[in-house]
């Protein structure tokens, strides 16, 4: 049964990090806010919806489960939900991307706590998130790893590599999601590489592959509270997006996968996220 405050709470939580995330890469000048607006829900699902076994007082706990942001141009939405749960001040948002601030334009493990790897070049993240889910394997652990992938990402053959070494180790404890929100830098997915039909090639490399609207936080509760799907197999969740959700005139456009509002831009999108809210 779904529960409507928790999911009201949780939307709230979204909004108010899309309206931090938007004031933050306008002051900074700098940043991927198509991307960010289209995973906002996910994060905050993960992070403040009971899915992840995270603890912000003890970020390198060894039993924790590992988030692994696989499209690492969107550290400024890990950044904002990172702060919001408490791994570090609020206040050091306002540094983003500036010189010296260990809030870079790709998230740096070294730097930042909550961060489980450095990513940035794509096709980077699942490889990393296999290794992980494999050694907590050997180890007998009971820790779990979550990767979020972009779609235009896929293009990279990597990421296919790691999806047939995850099915053939078993991997039942990893959770790759696909933010799918049909837009990459310039184009729409389709239009530079075909990647339909997406959950039949998952599939294909011996993944359990569930499909979910990646803004009904109602639906990624469930579908995360049945991890994992299939025992022995890892585990897709593709989650069907809107680059730039929440702001009507960033919504479905490619521009807005790094392009900087301006003032005029700022202020109608804050108002939007907020009137969104209530």
């Amino acid at each position: 049964m779904r529960d409507t405050q928790k999911v009201d709470q949780l939307s709230r939580m979204a909004s108010a990090i899309r309206r931090r995330n938007v004031q933050m890469v306008y002051d900074a000048k700098i940043g991927h806010i198509g991307g960010d607006l289209s995973a906002a829900d996910i994060l905050v699902t993960l992070y403040f919806g009971g899915v992840l076994r995270v603890d912000p007082h003890a970020p390198n706990a060894p039993e924790r489960d590992r988030f692994i942001l696989s499209k690492g141009h969107c550290a400024g939405l890990l950044y904002t939900t990172l702060a919001y749960a408490g791994f570090f001040p609020r206040e050091e948002l306002n540094t983003f991307a500036q010189p010296l601030s260990h809030l870079n334009g790709h998230p740096d493990r070294n730097k930042v706590p909550g961060v489980e790897t450095n990513t940035g070049p794509l096709g980077h993240g699942l490889p990393v998130a296999v290794g992980a889910a494999l050694a907590a394997k050997l180890q007998d652990s009971s820790w779990r790893v979550f990767a979020l992938t972009g779609d235009g990402e896929l293009q990279e053959g990597s990421n296919w590599e790691a999806a047939m070494s995850a099915a053939h180790y078993k991997l039942d404890n990893l959770t790759v999601i696909v933010d799918r929100n049909r837009l990459q830098q310039g184009d729409w997915t389709e239009q530079t590489m075909h990647l339909e039909p997406l959950a039949d090639k998952w599939r294909a490399f011996g993944w359990s592959v569930r499909e979910v609207d990646g803004h009904d936080i109602g639906q990624l509760l469930e579908t995360f509270s049945r991890v994992p799907f299939e025992a022995g197999k890892p585990n897709c969740v593709i989650a069907h997006t809107h680059k730039g959700q929440g702001v009507s005139f960033m919504r479905d456009k490619a521009a807005w996968h790094h392009r900087i509002p301006n003032a005029e831009e700022l202020a109608t999108a804050l108002k939007e996220l907020e009137e969104g809210a209530s």
